[in-house]
């Protein structure tokens, strides 16, 4: 990867072909992707963004996504890798892409390369936003909004002036379901059981970077450029 000083001009996408994999949430993929992004100008593929465009625009393969979607089903595999070839086609692709929420699995991983293989093109880094459960636990579990304003707060980062309420105000402050204990627990319980299989697959290729996502935002963007220069 070439770093924010090179002229990413005379470099060829294939080598500037990033994939952001491992995000469990709270780990801070959310924050660092953009800035990846931006810094190494390539393009952010998010495969639910990719998906409801496609279907918004009736590409082919947005007809058939939508067809599985109104019958309930999981669009499936296949649908998904076309979406994400035709996306890499596009012009603000060409020097490389980060792919955010995809592969989620193996076999999604193998399929993803054996696509890639086809255009010449192959994963360049996948970085790993390795951080303990307890650590997000208390990140998430302590996050508190006010409704109508979307004002968010964290019970030990960022708390409002008084518990439970709004600094604005005054009214009370809610908690949305994904941020509580049970849910977030049996969220990262499904993600540690599908994931890592996946980052096996790419560790073995020798090109997993794992980032320690428990630090702070700044120190976690220091590795990433050091990771990716």
């Amino acid at each position: 990867m070439g770093s924010s000083s090179l002229n990413l001009e005379d470099v060829s996408s294939d080598s500037l072909t990033t994939e952001l994999l491992r995000r469990p949430p709270g780990s801070g993929k959310g924050t660092q992707s953009p800035m990846i992004k931006d810094e190494y100008c390539l393009c952010h593929l998010a495969t639910g963004d990719m998906l409801r465009a496609a279907v918004a625009a009736k590409t082919p393969l947005g007809v058939k996504a939508k067809e599985a979607m109104d019958k309930g089903e999981l669009v499936s595999d296949e649908l998904v890798v076309g979406i994400i070839d035709e996306a890499m086609k596009k012009p603000s692709c060409r020097k490389g892409f980060v792919l955010d929420g995809f592969p989620r699995t193996v076999g999604q991983a193998q399929m993803l390369d054996e696509m890639l293989e086809k255009q010449g093109v192959k994963i360049d880094k996948v970085l790993d936003f390795a951080i303990d459960d307890v650590i997000l636990e208390e990140r998430i579990t302590g996050r508190w909004i006010h409704a109508a304003s979307g004002r968010s707060y964290h019970t030990k980062f960022a708390p409002p002036k008084v518990p439970g309420i709004d600094d604005v105000t005054g009214e009370p402050l809610i908690q949305r379901k994904d941020d509580t204990v049970v849910v977030l627990r049996s969220r990262l319980e499904a993600f540690h059981k599908q994931t890592k299989p996946v980052i096996d697959y790419y560790w073995k290729k020798g090109i997993v970077a794992k980032l320690h996502a428990e630090k702070s935002p700044k120190e976690v963007k220091d590795e990433v450029q050091k990771v990716l220069s």
